[in-house]
């Protein structure tokens, strides 16, 4: 570890024993739990008598500004296993008592002291806290001791401290920044997706903008695979549990699965599934394929159901059931580069078309050798699997990262990482090789010699699960979505009511050429109307008064709040579908 992250460490940890000092004095029967240095700051954990709430943070920030100014010395102390049980049992910290438990017989076991209070911690520390110069509590959040769910919900209050007042305040414009950006809130302030907590958590329910959104897409994307030879498949939501243990998707992956039924009380067991390749195989093997049929690419619009945590899941970008551009290819072992460019190829060009291939990065992730059980299949098909990937992201000149224990149970992947506003990495796409699956499956073809050989399989996708990338969407345009895929790409309105039967005429019009325009004949100033529009990030705003019934016009107004000028229906008609043909 550099020096600069060791410092980076203590200032940090440092912070969180003022905190847990701060609480306890404001609130002295409070039960102390963990407060470690993260990334992107520290916590502490609390076992509050009574909940506090995000009021009462300037109350604890204004202890810990008094505690901070007074300079005190952060001492180290080691004490005997039977001594510092003692303590912690006068302190009557249950938590404290329990981490002291787990340490091992023959380990230090550090204390903290700074003033009068002492906490049970390893460190490091700064020596003096005066050396924390600017430091804000930003959330409280509920966190199961230790991470169990079976366990007491305690109360997480998180904090950010830095070395100097102008690092903070950048780090305060950051987080407005994020707000702006942040996918949650402008989804649902432009009435694109929402939640409903009896449906429950992870299950999101697009709204019809945001269903257009991705009725655009989903079209767009299952176009262009066609045009690239993948014949377009449906298959079943679920399927009895016999599918999944023959992949060894039942030993591997069962409780990431919604399983239906008791496997102690009935005769069939089911599962939603949380992938299609088991169903494209079988569609694959009706009739016997020869190697002049390989590649058979399949393509499926899928939606799947994986069971995700309740502390994961966030919006769009980590959900229970999405919807994926899931497809699978089926070839000869001697096509995989040719077949692997093509599925980057194509990668590359849908993110060129959504704008973000430069929040792109590319990863190998690869099989953990030392750990075989996690694995299916032979050693050297996994060694070649892995060569046949790094060689095509470097023939493609692409930056990556090698990940070992990363891969799928049945085979290495390239991954396509990019960090939401919030700075999580999640992976928005993968191309994974397959030596291991076809065979389980009994899946054939007959080479050129007439004997019955197994094929690779690529598992891929296009632009990922559709809502993740829709966040990602959201995120990039903070909402104002290029005109091609806008849900809405134009409304028109007059300046009185009197002009109504121009706007319906109009509005008529452009609807019969397939533009995705609204009326707004409200009996609102038109002022007031134009400021509702161009919050909601509608592409153009088309206004009609006495000049433009008159000269059989419209006068056109940008969401950048930019004056096009008058133009004639038509002339619109042509700037629209230019702006969609070049995905603008």
């Amino acid at each position: 570890m550099k020096i600069e992250e060791i410092k980076d460490l203590e200032l940090k940890h440092s912070a969180s024993h003022v905190l847990a000092m701060a609480v306890k004095n404001i609130y002295p029967t409070v039960k102390l739990g963990i407060g470690p240095a993260i990334a992107n700051g520290f916590y502490y954990d609390f076992d509050f008598a009574t909940p506090i709430k995000m009021e009462d943070l300037p109350k604890i920030e204004a202890e810990m500004q008094r505690l901070i100014k007074q300079g005190l010395v952060l001492e180290a102390i080691e004490k005997t296993r039977a001594d510092a049980k003692k303590l912690l049992e006068k302190q009557k910290e249950p938590y404290k008592l329990e981490l002291l438990n787990d340490i091992a017989r023959g380990e230090k076991i550090m204390f903290y002291k700074l003033d009068n209070f002492i906490d049970l911690c390893a460190g490091p520390h700064l020596a003096k806290i005066d050396k924390i110069k600017a430091f804000k509590l930003t959330q409280i959040t509920g966190a199961y001791w230790r991470g169990d769910s079976k366990s007491k919900m305690l109360t997480r209050i998180y904090g950010v401290a830095f070395n100097k007042q102008s690092e903070l305040e950048a780090y305060e414009l950051q987080q407005e920044e994020i707000k702006k950006r942040d996918h949650n809130r402008i989804g649902r302030e432009l009435e694109l997706f929402t939640a409903v907590d009896l449906v429950g958590q992870g299950l999101p329910h697009m709204m019809p903008k945001g269903a257009k959104i991705l009725q655009i897409l989903q079209r767009f994307v299952e176009d262009e695979e066609e045009r690239r030879g993948y014949m377009h498949v449906k298959t079943p939501l679920f399927a009895k549990k016999e599918l999944y243990e023959l992949s060894g998707h039942w030993n591997y992956y069962k409780d990431g699965m919604f399983v239906i039924g008791n496997e102690l009380l009935d005769d069939e067991v089911f599962a939603l599934r949380p992938m299609t390749c088991p169903f494209h195989f079988f569609i694959y093997k009706q009739g016997i394929k020869s190697y002049r049929d390989l590649p058979i690419r399949y393509g499926e619009t899928s939606t799947l159901f994986r069971n995700e945590s309740s502390g994961e899941m966030h919006g769009l970008t980590r959900v229970r059931q999405f919807t994926l551009s899931e497809g699978h290819i089926v070839l000869r072992s001697d096509q995989i580069q040719q077949v692997i460019d093509e599925c980057v190829d194509l990668i590359k060009y849908m993110m060129n078309i959504l704008g973000i291939a430069d929040k792109i990065t590319y990863r190998l992730s690869k099989w953990d050798s030392n750990n075989r059980a996690k694995y299916i299949g032979k050693a050297e098909d996994w060694e070649r699997s892995q060569n046949e990937l790094r060689s095509v992201l470097q023939r493609h000149k692409l930056e990556f990262v090698e990940v070992d224990g990363d891969a799928a149970f049945y085979g290495p992947k390239i991954d396509l990482q990019a960090r939401n506003v919030y700075g999580k990495e999640d992976t928005i796409l993968t191309i994974q090789l397959d030596f291991a699956l076809g065979p389980k499956y009994e899946m054939t073809y007959m080479n050129e010699q007439g004997e019955r050989v197994a094929p690779v399989i690529i598992h891929r996708t296009s632009v990922g699960c559709y809502e993740r990338t829709l966040a990602m969407l959201i995120e990039n345009t903070m909402g104002a979505f290029p005109v091609w895929l806008s849900p809405t790409q134009a409304v028109i309105m007059g300046i009185s009511n009197r002009h109504d039967d121009y706007v319906e005429n109009v509005y008529a019009k452009l609807k019969h050429e397939n533009i995705r325009i609204e009326k707004d004949i409200r009996a609102e100033k038109v002022g007031y109307k134009i400021r509702e529009h161009t919050k909601s990030k509608v592409p153009f705003i088309l206004i009609a008064g006495d000049k433009e019934a008159e000269t059989n016009t419209i006068s056109i107004r940008t969401r950048e709040g930019e004056d096009l000028g008058s133009m004639t229906a038509d002339e619109f008609i042509k700037l629209i579908k230019e702006k969609v043909d070049k995905f603008q």
